[in-house]
């Protein structure tokens, strides 16, 4: 699996979850860290932590294995590294305070 598929079962996972504002942006060429970035904002830490589980299990049905994970146990700010996908996944009012939007202006955002 390619990892813009994985970014779009991400998303679609995440929706199914009632994450906000769920982009995909695609940040080859702009950073060697990842392929695609994958940006949604939940409402509370229980929804933070149900998006994350749910899409690590999502892609792992894919056979897509998360390589590291940071900010599970405070769940203001949850990052998911998969190799080539890095998922972002914020409390609103910490999403608009770093700014991943703005930062990643460059990025060519992905339906």
């Amino acid at each position: 699996m390619d990892f813009i598929d994985a970014a779009r079962i991400a998303k679609d996972a995440l929706e199914d979850k009632k994450a906000e504002d769920v982009k995909i942006l695609d940040i080859r060429g702009l950073s060697s860290v990842a392929d695609f970035f994958v940006v949604g904002s939940g409402n509370n830490i229980n929804q933070l932590k149900a998006m994350a589980d749910y899409v690590e299990e999502k892609l792992y049905e894919k056979g897509l294995r998360l390589h590291h994970s940071e900010g599970y146990q405070s769940a203001s700010w949850v990052l998911l590294d998969f190799n080539g996908l890095v998922l972002h996944l914020f409390i609103k009012d910490q999403r608009e305070f770093y700014g991943l939007d703005r930062v990643w202006a460059d990025a060519e955002s992905i339906n």
